[in-house]
């Protein structure tokens, strides 16, 4: 592992605070996104950052077991964004079904 020096301490918890930026518009753009295509990948985008802040916070505090805590993660979010998409589109199926019957 690199040796971790004043100066990349400093840049990683710049970076973390980037990030925590870049999760908050994300966010907005979760609440507030017309479609819920625009939703779901906020979502997508806020659980990637997530992951990539707990691999950091990982090599801060030099703790091996967060990067197991942070893959699991991944593969829950990987999980929840299939399941939204799938609820996605079977409702817009429904959707069409119904302009089709009217």
């Amino acid at each position: 592992m690199i040796e971790l020096t004043t100066f990349l301490h400093t840049f990683l918890i710049g970076v973390l605070c980037v990030m925590m930026c870049v999760v908050f518009v994300c966010l907005i753009r979760a609440i507030l996104g017309p479609r819920v295509t625009d939703r779901v990948l906020a979502l997508n985008m806020i659980g990637t950052l997530v992951v990539m802040m707990i691999c950091i916070l990982s090599y801060l505090l030099e703790e091996a077991f967060l990067i197991d805590v942070a893959i699991l993660y991944a593969l829950l979010n990987m999980l929840v964004v299939v399941v939204l998409t799938r609820v996605a589109e079977q409702r817009h199926r429904e959707l069409k079904a119904k302009e089709r019957e009217d």
